[in-house]
């Protein structure tokens, strides 16, 4: 019997969907390689890079811009940050890209005037086409501020470096509507008995980066290790600004007038032959750069600062005249462990410090014969936030038991920093490791007394001087002292507590054994 033609014949609809099912299996399994989801990666980064082109040069300019929340800011000060983005001025952005540059720019501008709450809030709108003068590209602008208190007292107490103090500070920001800050200060300690001093600044040309001050001080303060006591009155006047690195350049010219005063009764002969009134007017420029992920505990980065300083050549005259110059460097590595992603919060930092005074002819007798440095000009080494395990002004020449300071020194340090149990890496505790040194020297390592009682140096006596005290730092062992101590890092100061082990130590130095409490923003 014949068999029916259709029974041993399969569905056509049937194949058809196998061949849609397995076509779907290759898709799915192509769709799982990297090789496809890398590409298809890609192929979105190029629509959304070709979006974000395509918007960014979208043809946009802006018509008129509105500023609100600006009651104590003069309008003369905002054009010079504002008016750049309005069409009619030269170099006006023409796209969204540029206007949207533009707005940063000038918002960041706005911020770093440090007299705003938050940063500025920007809005855009699409200007009116009623008005005649606008074009469809047109947009307006709102930008919204919130300034801070004009006024701002603040009072409380120090205690650091061997020293208790009580002090006031009165700011007035923006006093005459363009950013000026005036600030007062007066302090008041065991050591300080009295400093006041009043800082005028403003920004140059509406521009953050760039700032000129004004201040005048006032002080007296005893200074124990010299047997001594100093009063200080002057004023200066300094330009500071910013370079593309963001580093701060400073010129700074300054004048004061300082009397050594209030003898102790044992004071040395080269405290006694230095006592008295001097005027040093000076020209000095600075450097700093910052490039540590945290100035007060580093863990990564590093920082650089030098200054230079010409007093009493030429047109500056006064009673002193020298050069002096001083480097600091410092720098941090983190230390990774095995096993552990992250941050450990371990490092090890390093630091140096070097300075040299070279004493020069007064005014302009470039020829003649260079006066010695004094006690209030040279250079002091030594304590909690200097060279640990000495005390303050306890490396260098001494005169009985008066430290005189030197005009050559250099002092490193490097240490190990841990965090503590239980805290982690980004608490502000952190355990310390730290062995320093430092050697401090007088022009050509002589007796102070008898250098006193000079009238004067010929260039060829500094010369050799110099190259003797150079030597001596260099080929010379270090003062040096080792320790532990905790460490507790504060936004607005660094604080240690060391227990420091003197290793070298020199004739007449004095060096402290056992603890030591160190509070500053700026540590060895």
């Amino acid at each position: 019997m014949a068999s029916h033609p259709g029974s041993s014949r399969s569905n056509p609809g049937d194949s058809l969907d196998k061949l849609h099912a397995s076509s779907h299996n290759v898709l799915d399994t192509a769709r799982s390689t990297p090789e496809f989801r890398s590409m298809e990666h890609e192929s979105k980064e190029r629509r959304v890079a070709q979006t974000m082109a395509d918007q960014t040069s979208m043809p946009m300019t802006i018509h008129e811009i509105s500023v609100t929340g600006a009651q104590n800011i003069r309008r003369g000060f905002l054009d010079p940050i504002l008016s750049p983005l309005i069409s009619d001025s030269p170099n006006s952005p023409s796209n969204f890209g540029e206007v949207l540059a533009g707005l940063q720019t000038a918002s960041s501008k706005l911020s770093g005037l440090q007299i705003l709450r938050e940063p500025p809030a920007v809005y855009l709108s699409q200007s009116s086409q009623v008005d005649p003068s606008t074009s469809p590209t047109d947009v307006d602008i709102s930008i919204g501020l919130r300034e801070l208190p004009r006024f701002k007292l603040q009072t409380g107490t120090d205690v650091g470096n061997g020293e208790g103090s009580a002090y006031g500070s009165l700011l007035w920001r923006n006093m005459f509507g363009g950013a000026e800050m005036l600030t007062l200060n007066a302090k008041t300690g065991t050591r300080t008995r009295s400093a006041y001093s009043a800082n005028l600044s403003a920004p140059v040309l509406s521009n953050p980066d760039m700032r000129i001050s004004l201040e005048g001080l006032a002080s007296a303060a005893e200074k124990p290790w010299a047997s001594h006591e100093e009063v200080v009155k002057g004023a200066s006047l300094r330009f500071s600004w910013l370079n593309r690195q963001r580093d701060t350049h400073a010129v700074e010219c300054s004048s004061a007038w300082r009397q050594i005063t209030g003898l102790a009764g044992n004071a040395s002969p080269t405290i006694r032959h230095d006592a008295g009134d001097t005027v040093k007017n000076s020209v000095k420029h600075t450097f700093y750069r910052e490039r540590r992920d945290n100035p007060q505990l580093p863990q990564d980065g590093y920082m650089v600062r030098s200054a230079l300083e010409v007093a009493g050549v030429g047109p500056l005259a006064g009673d002193v005249a020298f050069t002096k110059s001083e480097l600091e460097m410092s720098g941090a590595v983190p230390i990774p462990l095995p096993g552990i992603p992250g941050r450990t919060g371990i490092s090890i930092g390093a630091g140096l410090r070097t300075g040299m005074l070279w004493p020069l002819p007064l005014g302009f007798n470039l020829g003649g014969e260079a006066a010695p440095s004094r006690v209030t000009d040279r250079f002091v080494l030594g304590g909690p936030t200097d060279v640990r395990g000495f005390k303050l002004g306890g490396l260098g020449p001494h005169d009985g038991r008066d430290s005189v300071g030197g005009d050559v020194f250099a002092a490193g340090s490097v240490n190990m920093l841990l965090p503590l149990p239980y805290k982690g890496p980004d608490s502000g505790l952190r355990f310390q490791l730290f062995a320093n040194g430092g050697r401090l020297v007088a022009l050509g390592n002589r007796n102070r007394g008898k250098e006193a009682d000079s009238r004067g140096l010929s260039g060829k006596a500094v010369l050799d001087g110099m190259l003797g005290a150079i030597g001596s730092v260099v080929h010379g062992a270090p003062s040096m002292a080792a320790g532990v101590g905790l460490i507790y890092a504060h936004p607005v100061a660094r604080f240690e507590l060391n227990f420091s082990l003197p290793l070298v130590l020199r004739r007449g130095e004095v060096a402290t054994k056992g603890f030591q409490v160190g509070v500053g923003i700026n540590f060895l």
